[in-house]
């Protein structure tokens, strides 16, 4: 019944928010996602399973991961699928500890979304949450990332 969505996902909701782009393009032409909030996306690993901090490095000018994983490469038909009207907003956590990260996923592996979808998406504006506060599971309890959320979505 819909022919617009936004969508907002946290940790793993991310990974089945792109692989429903990369799986169904041709459903993404009857019902456009205006909006994609990607929070602490794991799209090229999690520390203590396939990551360690600061060992995947992303190249500033194109966003392509030093490292790709299996899984990562998995998503790389996303460079053909992602909707081009889709405006996203990756927001991702540093706890400031020298990890680079929010505990659970680099800054790196959230910020690899980039090179995904670079040149497919209407617009791509990254958000880094610092403190104890940008740990993983309080990203989406923090009053700073629920004000970028209205603010992206709404205003």
């Amino acid at each position: 019944h819909y022919q617009k969505i936004n969508i907002v996902a946290h940790s793993m909701g991310n990974l089945e928010t792109v692989y429903y782009f990369k799986r169904y393009p041709n459903l993404q032409k009857k019902i456009k996602v205006n909006h994609f909030i990607s929070m602490a996306g794991h799209y090229d690993g999690i520390i203590g399973e396939n990551d360690k901090p600061n060992q995947l490095k992303i190249n500033k000018q194109t966003g392509k991961p030093s490292i790709m994983r299996p899984e990562y490469r998995g998503l790389l038909p996303l460079r053909k699928t992602f909707p081009r009207n889709t405006r996203v907003l990756n927001i991702f956590g540093n706890l400031e500890n020298g990890t680079n990260s929010d505990g659970d996923v680099s800054n790196a592996s959230a910020r690899s979304l980039r090179y995904l979808i670079n040149n497919r998406a209407k617009s791509y504006r990254e958000l880094m949450i610092r403190g104890k506060n940008a740990q993983h599971s309080k990203l989406h309890n923090n009053r700073q990332v629920n004000q970028a959320i209205v603010n992206f979505l709404w205003k």
